[in-house]
């Protein structure tokens, strides 16, 4: 599987269309890696307009993006390995887990805007022995452009489009400077900025919460107007993006580079559908009656060391990163369905704020053979920790007032702190038995511990002056060892690649990857009373909520533990007609022991994570590109997968049916289809170039996914 530029593959080096990769530490092109990597080059970014990874995902066979636009977070999902709770990701920066993903040679999940760089790189399969951060199943390489010592560059993009559905254009302009100081020290730097229209409206938003009434009369078009407002296109976005990277070579042995990037995002509301809700919506409207805009801020300071020792060369990656987002969502139609008594408050609207702070530090340092001999190697360390702290706030306005409450309008506050250190050590040794066959081994070990802390609190039942914790005072509470969790282990990859002749390559590779466990965020509930609700909190194993005698929590809802997977694949590159054609495909079967998988909380719905009791995925990825002449070349993808539960999770889905708000719950069985995931993955891309007489080329392209 590989997708690049057209003939990127063939030796064409005066072209100049051979795509080189580091994936494997190594510098080699596409073909000669022994593992299903995709390769997509900066020119190819800019050829085919892409803006984000889901862009580029698209056109990648065995690797998705649940596309939910810029308010909700988008998970990516490698060969059907999916725990995203799909309902409920708002903002997180976070992209499923199942993925690392490498900002430069920094670890680091970060939706990042397309600009400057080299090239992505798109590994499928754990890479936990050659990364630093341990990897599920597959990993993410944003390479961007290094500093210049030779090079004065000045240059300004720009870009417009429109939706279908939207009222206005969409733009995005940018620049990119390389400025050499002197032969062995140079800057560059870009700047880009975002504003895209979106598309999606808010067609009953409430003229006044609390007040207004959320469900008028639909039929009146008078009583609608009074109570309700439309919203066109509100689920824009504005973002600000760039970097600044410094490099110093100060001798022929040392090269370092500072880098600093930022991205601040301004997203009105979120990519959603109301269409089939009771509310007369359109397929390209929601039914949310409060605006959910959220401000999400990124930044890194990235330092990275190389160093060429004679026999190895030593990489050092040195990162320090911040997160941290503000945001509100409507929360009316979960809060009316849980029988709390909102739905006799004619006027009831509620919603959330939410506010989060993430900061990391992470340390890689890795060393690779650079001897002429049949035997290479690679070892590395890693050690990482990070902090995560949220709060959020229910808001209920005008509802106390008409309960006869003499508290303000906060009706739930939680709170969640969690510290995670990890550290691994890993490698691999490659041994070239001949010139046609190689075999390589790779070790990870790894280690890991977990604190948290999660509260929860009903203002509206508390004494009145109850006073929300601010981020930094939910820093200081005290670690829940209820919620505590460490780890270790020892992972094992084992690789063999035959070259059958100069054109065709067959490898086999059998991995393992693993992914930590975390908390939910949830605070613990009290015991059980048949006259109480608890409202929104997290169950104990064993812990009764309900009346029934079968009323009892089937696991933990306030943490889920670790999975680990086995990868097991089978592969060919081929390339042909004198390297004007790639054909190249893998067969895999993924066994998923103790998978994340989305579930909710017994109490108020809240959308949790919990480990089943096993899952596969098995399927094929094909990829092939052909340069049919010097102007015009095509390339396509197709892949298929099949993920599902192979044993039974009791209690997995809950679900609340109007009128009555009657809770069910369903059990998930062996044999289910895991969701997220396409089974068919399907992409076509064609370009040509046309040489006018006056020396300037026109050129044409056309894109297909599916």
């Amino acid at each position: 599987m590989i997708v690049a530029t057209p003939a990127a593959v063939a030796q064409d080096q005066e072209a100049g269309d051979v795509i080189y990769v580091t994936a494997t530490r190594r510098e080699e092109t596409v073909q000669d890696v022994p593992l299903n990597i995709a390769a997509v080059s900066g020119t190819q970014i800019q050829e085919q307009g892409f803006s984000d990874v889901a862009d580029i995902l698209a056109y990648v066979p065995g690797i998705n993006v649940v596309d939910r636009g810029g308010r909700q977070g988008n998970p990516i999902i490698v060969r059907g390995l999916n725990a995203d709770p799909i309902g409920s990701g708002d903002g997180n920066n976070d992209g499923g887990g199942t993925v690392a993903t490498y900002l430069g040679e920094i670890p680091m999940f970060l939706d990042l805007k397309l600009n400057d760089l080299q090239r992505v790189e798109v590994l499928l399969g754990p890479q936990g022995t050659l990364y630093g951060a341990g990897t599920l199943g597959g990993a993410i390489r944003y390479i961007p452009n290094s500093p210049d010592f030779d090079e004065n560059l000045f240059e300004v993009r720009g870009s417009a489009y429109q939706y279908s559905e939207a009222d206005s254009m969409s733009s995005e302009v940018g620049f990119t400077f390389n400025l050499p100081l002197s032969n062995n020290f140079a800057l560059r730097g870009s700047l880009d900025v975002l504003n895209d229209s979106g598309f999606t409206d808010y067609g009953f938003v409430v003229q006044d919460i609390g007040v207004s009434n959320p469900d008028p009369d639909f039929g009146n078009a008078a009583d609608v107007a009074a109570n309700l407002r439309s919203v066109a296109d509100a689920d824009g976005e504005d973002a600000l993006s760039g970097r600044i990277a410094a490099r110093w070579q100060p001798n022929e042995w040392l090269d370092a580079t500072f880098t600093y990037y930022f991205q601040n995002e301004d997203i009105e509301g979120r990519q959603i559908s109301s269409q089939r809700s009771t509310v007369p919506a359109g397929r390209y409207e929601s039914a949310k009656r409060v605006l959910e805009p959220i401000e999400r801020n990124n930044e890194l300071f990235a330092l990275e060391l190389t160093a060429d020792l004679g026999f190895a060369e030593l990489t050092s990656a040195t990162g320090l990163g911040r997160f941290d987002s503000d945001g509100q969502r409507d929360q009316t139609d979960l809060l009316i369905s849980l029988e709390y008594s909102y739905e006799t408050f004619p006027t009831f609207t509620a919603y959330t704020h939410e506010l989060t702070e993430d900061e990391f530090f992470n340390q890689e340092i890795r060393l690779v053979s650079t001897n002429d001999s049949n035997f290479n190697w690679i070892l590395g360390g890693y050690y990482n920790q990070a902090e995560f702290v949220n709060s959020s706030t229910e808001y209920t306005p005008h509802y106390a007032l008409f309960a006869g409450l003499t508290v303000g309008n906060s009706e739930y506050f939680s709170t969640s702190n969690t510290q995670l250190t990890e550290s691994a050590f890993f490698g691999e040794l490659g041994w070239d038995i001949s010139d046609d066959l190689t075999v390589t081994i790779g070790g990870r070990m790894y280690d890991y511990e977990l604190e948290s802390v999660s509260t929860v609190a009903f203002p509206l039942f508390e004494a009145p002056g109850f006073v929300e914790l601010t981020l930094a005072e939910i820093r200081d509470l005290a670690f829940d060892p209820s919620l505590a969790q460490s780890d270790d282990g020892f992972l094992t990859k084992f690789n063999i690649a035959y070259d059958l002749s100069d054109e065709v390559m067959v490898y086999f590779t059998r991995s393992e990857g693993y992914r930590i466990g975390a908390s939910n965020g949830l605070g613990p509930c009290p015991a059980y009373d048949p006259l109480a609700t608890q409202g929104a909190c997290g169950l104990a194993p064993g812990q009764q909520y309900g009346p029934n005698p079968g009323d009892i929590a089937q696991f933990d809802e306030r943490q889920y533990g670790p999975d680990r997977t086995i990868n097991w694949e089978l592969g060919a590159k081929t390339t042909l007609m004198d390297g004007a054609m790639t054909l190249n495909g893998a067969v895999f079967f993924v066994e998923w022991e103790d998978p994340q998988v989305s579930s909710a909380s017994v109490n108020a719905n809240i959308p949790i994570t919990v480990n089943a009791e096993g899952a596969e995925s098995v399927g094929f990825e094909i990829q092939g590109s052909w340069q049919m002449t010097n102007n015009f070349g095509i390339r396509g993808s197709f892949s298929h997968t099949e993920t599902e539960l192979t044993a039974d999770v009791p209690f997995l889905v809950r679900t609340i049916t109007p009128p009555g708000f009657a809770t069910a719950f369903e059990d998930g069985q062996a044999g289910d289809r895991l969701p997220g995931s396409p089974e068919n993955q399907f992409a076509l891309f064609g370009a040509y170039d046309q040489e006018l007489e006056n020396g300037a080329v026109v050129f044409y392209n056309f894109g297909f996914s599916h």
